[in-house]
């Protein structure tokens, strides 16, 4: 299959792209056509991007929102409510069947790869056994990494930590916790001590829902990046939402970064939902309640881009689109300079892969499996600008999904 005259990224010229066997065989101008070889012709001046990689959402809790009560505050713990409402009707076939439903519009969108958190505050873990069949079935398509999550803490949850650790044992990449929602100040540090320990006897990963409040005085991420720094996990770590940044006084702020700069942890802002949960306790002013991108990326860091959310109890809306959250991301958090604009799409590609730990296997180089997408746009400003459809999803050169071009047409 030869692709001509595509766009790399943001490169002002075209190049062509041969894939062969599922690799990226050749990538350079003017590649000719071998005898018998597909010639995509319907990509030409079109832009490729290496697929997009949703780095946070709840696949367990997707297209629940209003069953059997909406989030009529729009609050984190009016959603929590709701979601124990809903639990009861959990069995593995309901679960599988919306997920199901949910990765398949998220491939539509150019997804790949989904790290999504399962609630392992269940006795019979149902949602954690059914993910795991799922991420089996769809591996040749979608990557799904899943994080067990506490979702009423470890410590303050019945066998909170017997059920961590099983959930491990089954297979779950990634060790999670919930410090601010503890009970004490003292289960959120120890809870943060159990999550690193299991995680490290049985080699996983750490992300962590850190400090998702608008509390001044909720610190676990202190904790956090001081344990990925003591233990050398480091980048294994990921600390999610961080909202509380956003209301950190700015002399801790400057402390704490050093810290984060020594642990080397990723971050995951989810501006959309960051920006609809938080902020709720204020009159005026109110708190736009996302981390501080900006200052963390100028400071090295690693920070993605996740939806959180897809129509549950914490998001009536949500569609799987990943430049939707690169939108409201740069408008939230004051990054709309041209090159802030024109680079935004790491976000939630080379950004968030690093944030999954997918390696050198992710990207777009000969030799790599030809994992990619077509927008239909020349590059990333108009993509994002207007909101073009991903036209083509490949998996190893085999189309997955595809969306025929928008036609718009005005009669004046």
């Amino acid at each position: 299959m030869l692709l001509q005259k595509i766009y790399l990224a943001n490169a002002t010229e075209p190049v062509d792209i041969r894939v062969a066997d599922g690799k990226f065989a050749a990538i350079a101008p003017n590649l000719q056509p071998l005898p018998g070889e597909e010639v995509v012709a319907d990509c030409a001046g079109k832009m490729v991007l290496p697929p997009f990689v949703e780095s946070h959402v709840h696949l367990d809790t997707c297209l629940t929102a209003g069953r059997p009560h909406w989030n009529l505050s729009g609050t984190l713990f009016e959603g929590i409510q709701r979601w124990e409402e809903y639990k009861p009707f959990l069995t593995k076939a309901e679960v599988k069947e919306r997920v199901n439903q949910a990765i398949r519009l998220q491939a539509g969108n150019g997804i790949q790869y989904v790290r999504t958190h399962v609630d392992i505050n269940d006795p019979k873990l149902t949602a954690l056994q059914a993910i795991l069949e799922l991420r089996e079935e769809v591996k040749d398509c979608i990557d799904i990494q899943i994080v067990a999550f506490p979702q009423y803490g470890i410590l303050s949850y019945p066998h909170g930590r017997e059920l961590l650790e099983e959930a491990l044992k089954m297979g779950a990449d990634a060790a999670g916790a919930i410090p601010h929602f503890e009970f004490t100040r003292e289960y959120s540090v120890e809870s943060l001590n159990i999550c690193f320990e299991l995680a490290q006897k049985y080699g996983r990963l750490i992300d962590v829902h850190c400090d998702e409040i608008d509390d001044e005085a909720s610190r676990g991420l202190e904790t956090v990046a001081a344990r990925a720094y003591e233990t050398g996990m480091g980048d294994m770590v990921t600390a999610s939402h961080t909202t509380a940044m956003h209301s950190y006084n700015n002399a801790y702020m400057i402390r704490l970064m050093r810290l984060l700069k020594l642990s080397g942890i990723n971050f995951v802002a989810n501006p959309c939902v960051n920006v609809h949960l938080g902020g709720r306790v204020d009159t005026y002013p109110k708190r736009r309640s996302m981390t501080r991108v900006k200052e963390l990326t100028a400071e090295g860091l690693n920070v993605s881009f996740g939806s959180d959310d897809i129509f549950d109890p914490w998001n009536p809306l949500g569609n799987g689109k990943m430049r939707d959250q690169v939108f409201m991301g740069l408008y939230t958090g004051h990054m709309l300079g041209y090159e802030e604009i024109c680079n935004s799409y790491k976000f939630v590609t080379e950004n968030a892969a690093r944030t999954l730990h997918l390696g050198d296997a992710y990207g777009i180089a000969e030799g790599k499996d030809a994992n990619f997408v077509v927008l239909d746009a020349k590059n990333w400003y108009d993509a994002l600008n207007f909101d073009v459809p991903v036209l083509r999803n490949y998996r190893k050169g085999k189309l997955i999904a595809s969306t025929a071009p928008v036609q718009k047409e005005v009669f004046f």
